[in-house]
């Protein structure tokens, strides 16, 4: 008689409705979510996120809102994702300046940018351009011209980045310690700014993120005097890389996309929006964007896990190329 009521209890525990938060995961998703970044419009993160937006949309089945939150590195933004509720209705478009970079960069930060955080996906590799203004520098028409330029007259050079702690910030720290330069760092609150300043000529040189740089290169209003990666970019095949350019050998400041969601996201959620995100990245359309519009190379990186790995290793990497060029925000 007591096997009979066990048995009866525990048939009807496999039969109980779902809980609240299992009901939540079953129904996932339901309404529209938010995919926030840290960067201005016009930004390679702005346009590589909206690019992701439209068939993550159909996907899903529900609008992917993107939210940009300007400001502090991109820190702005990641705090308020690292303090949102891990529903699956708040995801970050971050980067390795937001998530590896900024653990050392800045003095201190309102998260933990690997206890706060879920990883989803690594979205691909971007390197950034050295740039020049074709009008206002025609003096820099090569890399060693304007190592030569820098050198003569130590401290009058300076050049643009997107902000404090971007990877435009740390890639010009990290050419200017390598080629043993004195240049003047001049953050802009964003891509726009940075750009329109290269322009009229009121900064020398900005390591410009690849798929803008693309853009303004193609147009005739800026001049590729390097690559920041290993191998050259199939979308600027003409332009050579840091090392063969500049002479600096082993030079390599190339970052990475990717998403995250607040920590305590389920597990389900998280393998979906994973597998969705890498069937849309993974399509053959979507991967030569990539690479001839963006100058990006698409990720090989196949787990949550794997991207875990990759930015807890780059905090490291990052932590020494900051420590060595002297680079800090407080």
């Amino acid at each position: 008689m007591r096997r009979h009521l066990l048995l009866g209890l525990a048939l009807a525990g496999l039969l109980a409705p779902l809980t609240a938060s299992q009901a939540q995961e079953a129904n996932w998703p339901n309404r529209p979510i938010t995919l926030m970044g840290g960067f201005p419009n016009g930004s390679g993160v702005d346009i590589y996120q909206r690019k992701l937006a439209e068939p993550l949309s159909r996907a899903l089945g529900v609008t992917v809102v993107v939210d940009n939150r300007t400001g502090a590195g991109g820190n702005i933004a990641s705090d308020l994702v690292a303090k949102a509720r891990p529903d699956g209705y708040t995801f970050l478009f971050g980067t390795a300046g937001t998530h590896a970079i900024n653990a050392t960069l800045y003095s201190s930060l309102p998260f933990d940018v690997v206890k706060d955080f879920t990883p989803i996906t690594h979205l691909g590799d971007v390197p950034n351009v050295l740039t020049v203004s074709a009008e206002r520098r025609p003096q820099f028409a090569t890399c060693q011209d304007l190592i030569a330029a820098a050198k003569a007259k130590p401290g009058a050079l300076n050049y643009a980045s997107t902000g404090n702690g971007a990877s435009t910030h740390l890639a010009g720290a990290q050419f200017a310690q390598v080629a043993g330069l004195e240049v003047v760092h001049v953050p802009f609150r964003g891509q726009p700014g940075a750009q329109t300043a290269l322009l009229a000529g009121d900064v020398d040189f900005f390591f410009n993120q690849s798929g803008p740089a693309i853009g303004y290169i193609g147009q005739g209003q800026v001049k590729g005097l390097a690559v920041s990666s290993r191998k050259r970019l199939p979308a600027l095949p003409e332009v050579p890389t840091v090392e063969e350019a500049c002479g600096l050998a082993g030079f390599d400041s190339s970052t990475w996309y990717g998403i995250f969601a607040p920590a305590g996201l389920p597990q389900p959620i998280q393998a979906r929006m994973d597998e969705e995100i890498r069937k849309i990245i993974n399509t053959p359309d979507f991967k030569d964007w990539l690479i001839q519009s963006q100058g990006i190379t698409p990720s090989t990186v196949a787990t949550p896990a794997e991207f875990r790995a990759v930015q807890e290793r780059d905090i490291g990497r990052w932590a020494e190329v900051i420590r060595r060029s002297g680079a800090r925000v407080e």
